[in-house]
């Protein structure tokens, strides 16, 4: 029989997940479709839910309340910000909840969630939705095994529920 493995850098983890926010309101779930596969001790799953994976093993069924600080960090309220509408090119049907690129001044894209439209001024909110959110996820873990050296040196997952090269 082979020897389990348990969840550490350099593996790759499968599990199925449910996200809940305090309410007990489901945010996102794995739930009947392929669970999330990820690269661990890369940073691609918050930091909180990546700790509470270590040293778990195939079948494990656990639930993590995660920190805002460990999860999508605390909102930052100079991430709102107040344009005027001519800046930009924005769409004709734009409306509360669109999400518009901003492009910072380093050139990176930042995603923004419009939450205030006037008739002169478009408000948006640069913070992760979940921001300053205390998540609690439900985990299920399906599959653990060593990642091949290839995968270590890309720092992602390649096969099934991975990447893909062409």
């Amino acid at each position: 029989m082979d020897t389990l493995t348990l969840v550490a850098k350099d593996t790759v983890v499968s599990f199925h997940y449910t996200l809940t926010d305090k309410g007990g309101q489901v945010l996102d779930s794995s739930q009947g479709s392929d669970p999330l596969v990820y690269l661990h001790g890369y940073s691609q799953i918050v930091p909180g839910l990546e700790n509470a994976l270590v040293g778990k093993t195939v079948g494990a069924s656990f639930k993590v309340e995660v920190a805002p600080a460990e999860g999508y960090g605390e909102r930052n309220e100079q991430m709102v910000i107040t344009l005027p509408r001519t800046q930009g090119n924005l769409p004709e049907d734009i409306a509360v909840g669109f999400v518009v690129e901003l492009v910072s001044p380093e050139g990176d894209e930042i995603p923004a969630r419009v939450v205030k439209l006037t008739e002169s001024d478009i408000t948006l909110d640069a913070n992760h939705p979940l921001a300053g959110e205390v998540l609690f996820f439900d985990i299920e873990l399906t599959n653990v095994r060593a990642a091949t050296q290839e995968e270590i040196e890309h720092g992602h997952v390649h096969g099934p529920g991975g990447h893909h090269h062409h």
